[in-house]
């Protein structure tokens, strides 16, 4: 199967999401599971305010851009195609924003020789 990125955009504060919303996170890769889906991995980011950028020689505090939806988390799945992919993201929870869902690209990383 293909691995999709789903990257979650939400302009709710995670520490202000509902407990149920949060339950509903925790569900998702059951959820997932049942369709037929496999979530390969799933991360939750800290807020805009803890991000470095860095553009060129010059490293900034903060995000490289503002804007009221900030990525929130990611996570990896495995489905059949895109069309499968993008029913098993709109199961995701959102309270305000929304997600985007991209392919994978499929490389092996090169082990290193002493």
């Amino acid at each position: 199967m293909t691995q999709y990125a789903v990257l979650i955009y939400e302009r709710t504060p995670v520490e202000e999401l509902p407990p149920e919303v949060m339950a509903a996170h925790e569900q998702l890769p059951a959820r997932i599971r049942e369709q037929g889906g496999r979530e390969v991995a799933g991360l939750a980011l800290l807020p805009n305010e803890t991000a470095t950028s860095i553009r060129g020689d010059l490293v900034t505090d903060g995000p490289f851009i503002e804007t009221k939806e900030v990525l929130a988390g990611i996570f990896v799945i495995e489905a059949r195609d895109l069309d499968h992919a993008l029913a098993l993201a709109r199961m995701t929870p959102i309270v305000n924003g929304g997600v985007e869902v991209r392919p994978l690209l499929d490389f092996q990383v090169a082990e290193d020789k002493p």
